[in-house]
């Protein structure tokens, strides 16, 4: 199983997962390029859409994997759709847990691109949201926009990675760099089938645009978390992974047993 977080994030938002997703897969989880442990790529179309689906690809042959299930998250969600279209992922099953799959609605649409290739272009700014993100209140309120609500541990972590510079210069040049035109073209022609998962509560990504995904597809299915968030993953992990199990043995790659 190869799990995929989103911008912003890291490995670390799998930490709850990780223990009871290994009792049926052999998990593997990557910090995207530029997040968490990862460096960033040397050029920066490596930070788009096209480029991650790439440097992804590049390591899971250099590793020999290939994933029967796919999990991503929020943005995660995308390079993993988009591998599978592009030809470079054949999973059984892809998961997407609060999927970023279409482009922002409205006047967040037609401003988000510009503004994130300024911001992205700023030297200082990278600085300064990490200095700011070093106030726990704001991180807080950060986290909560999104619709979610964390322990302390998970507030931290967020923390200590929106307080190192590298790692929010290349969010913010992933979203300036963020393109999904190619991307919602293909998107009817997915083979493996799509399992849609949407926290109810998520004000990230809007639940409805989960539908619109489901209603261009042909296997696609839709699944809602009552009280969760952009982040249910981490706020619930026992109730994604009861999910997760359960649409693994629908679809034939779990037996019955533990998932109950």
């Amino acid at each position: 199983m190869l799990l995929v977080h989103g911008a912003g994030a890291s490995t670390h938002s799998w930490r709850r997962l990780f223990p009871l997703l290994a009792q049926d897969f052999t998990v593997v989880a990557v910090d995207l390029p530029g997040h968490g442990l990862s460096s960033r790529p040397a050029i920066s179309a490596g930070m788009s859409l096209p480029g991650m689906a790439s440097a992804l690809d590049a390591l899971l042959e250099s590793l020999e994997l290939r994933p029967q299930v796919a999990v991503g998250h929020s943005a995660g969600a995308a390079i993993i759709v988009a591998m599978c279209l592009w030809g470079r992922l054949s999973p059984a099953l892809v998961i997407a847990l609060n999927g970023a799959l279409l482009p922002l609605p409205g006047l967040r649409g037609m401003f988000f691109s510009p503004l994130a290739k300024i911001t992205a272009a700023s030297g200082l700014l990278p600085r300064l949201c990490a200095w700011r993100a070093s106030d726990t209140r704001a991180m807080q309120r950060l986290i909560a926009g999104t619709g979610s609500h964390l322990d302390a541990e998970g507030v931290a972590l967020y923390q200590k990675l929106a307080t190192h510079p590298p790692h929010v210069a290349a969010t913010l040049d992933m979203m300036a760099r963020w393109d999904l035109s190619r991307f919602v073209r293909d998107l009817p022609g997915l083979a493996p089938p799509l399992e849609l998962v949407v926290g109810e509560n998520d004000l990230a990504v809007l639940p409805r645009q989960a539908a619109e995904v489901a209603a261009l597809l042909r296997r696609a299915a839709l699944h809602h978390l009552k009280g969760l968030g952009h982040l249910a993953h981490e706020e619930d992990p026992e109730s994604v992974v009861r999910l997760i199990r359960s649409l693994c043995v629908c679809h034939g790659l779990l037996a019955h047993g533990r998932d109950h």
